[in-house]
């Protein structure tokens, strides 16, 4: 199970801590120096997508050099997104003819089978809501 806890802060901003002690801290969009809650929705997808490619093409002796990625989505109405797009940038070993090839391949079966996020938007997986009392 995964479990976040997110509360406001003293200075009127909010913070996201895991159970492993690592926080974010998030923001309106407008906020100066903090991710607003959209563009962590983008960096689940991206992160969730970028670090299992990483270690996947590794495996298969293709380890790229540069492997980055953008993670887009446009606002369609005030609170729904459109399309979640990602464009990977990266940087192929030289002298490994195959590592194109695996790299896609690995990409592609990642983001349609394994992204535990990517799947949950496509899925439009249920969201509870408990309140107190």
């Amino acid at each position: 199970m995964a479990i976040v806890n997110v509360e406001r802060t003293g200075d009127g901003g909010f913070v996201a801590r895991n159970d492993r002690g690592a926080e974010v801290r998030m923001g309106g969009s407008g906020d100066a120096g903090v991710f607003s809650p959209v563009e962590l929705l983008l960096a689940a997808v991206g992160g969730c997508n970028i670090v299992t490619v990483e270690p996947l093409t590794a495996q298969r002796g293709h380890r790229l050099v540069r492997l980055a990625m953008t993670v887009e989505a446009e606002k369609v109405a005030p609170t729904r997104l459109g399309s979640v797009t990602i464009t990977y940038d990266v940087e192929l070993p030289e002298g490994d003819p195959e590592a194109d090839e695996v790299f896609r391949s690995v990409a592609k079966r990642v983001e349609a089978n394994h992204c535990t996020v990517s799947r949950a938007l496509r899925e439009n997986v249920e969201v509870n809501l408990v309140l107190p009392g």
